[in-house]
């Protein structure tokens, strides 16, 4: 890609995001409960001390960050950020419910962070790596705002073949080419399943290698109309791809996908299993 190219993606998956901010919000206590499991180990593995400074970035509606600010008590902050400035004000909002008074909310796009250099204690990021168009800038980023000795923990997610959640539909909408066949190293949701490229920009940031561990978690619907909103509205790229199908197209699609996801189906809800690689360095 070309710097133009480059600009153009970033504006397209920022207008994208700001648009799923709604749902996002709207989900945030199904979202929540189906990621703990990656958000408290991110936080974990994080170790905030009392008194640091813990920016998340890509934060959506924060609520990864919201668990270190319980940590970090209240002569430290943790700065929630997102490049999508409709996802900071959820974020704003959500910290307002839960009664979080030590956080800080600002509208950053992480390859290219206006924050000083040395400024943080601790970094986390919950599936946003994967999703920016240079990766390797925002490691590098990452490295510039975080104190010596700081610690970066963050989860992107691993193949299609353990997150069928995604892939399923994904490969319906390739296969009628509605969608066109994901490039591996564009941003998406499976751009850094690979943990040996994954480790190439970690350490080409200047990070120490990642300890990378495998982390289950959960997609659960209540019922395939569920399933469905959830695809529709919060499910990053593939949600605007659906809702511009015609109502005869979407009918079919989801014809396709009830049957490709019979397996997961328990009493007309459905459970649906997803894989992460977590991982910390500094």
């Amino acid at each position: 890609m070309g710097p133009d190219a480059d600009a153009s993606t970033r504006e397209r998956s920022r207008a994208v995001w700001d648009e799923m901010a709604a749902g996002w919000e709207a989900g945030r206590e199904a979202i929540w409960a189906d990621s703990r499991s990656v958000g408290e180990w991110l936080v974990h593995k994080l170790a905030p001390h009392s008194g640091d400074t813990v920016l998340e970035l890509a934060a959506g509606v924060g609520d990864t960050g919201f668990v270190a600010a319980h940590l970090v008590g209240e002569t430290g902050c943790v700065l929630i950020s997102d490049f999508a400035p409709a996802m900071v004000a959820a974020a704003s909002r959500r910290a307002t419910e839960l009664g979080i008074k030590n956080a800080e909310f600002r509208v950053l796009d992480a390859e290219r962070m206006d924050l000083p250099t040395d400024s943080v204690d601790g970094v986390i990021c919950r599936w946003g790596y994967m999703l920016m168009v240079n990766p390797g800038a925002a490691f590098a980023e990452t490295r510039r705002v975080l104190r010596p000795g700081g610690r970066l923990a963050f989860s992107v997610w691993a193949g299609p073949e353990y997150n069928p959640w995604a892939s399923l539909i994904s490969r319906i909408l390739v296969t009628r080419g509605d969608m066109a066949p994901p490039d591996p190293t564009a941003p998406g949701i499976f751009a850094l399943t690979d943990p040996d490229r994954l480790r190439a920009f970690v350490t080409g940031a200047g990070f120490t290698t990642p300890e990378i561990e495998e982390v289950s978690t959960r997609r659960r619907f209540a019922d395939f109309d569920a399933y469905w909103r959830y695809l529709t509205e919060l499910a990053g790229a593939i949600s605007p791809v659906l809702r511009g199908l015609s109502g005869k197209e979407q009918t079919a699609v989801q014809e396709q996908l009830r049957e490709a996801a019979a397996p997961f189906a328990v009493e007309g809800a459905y459970d649906i299993p997803g894989l992460c690689l977590n991982a910390v360095t500094y």
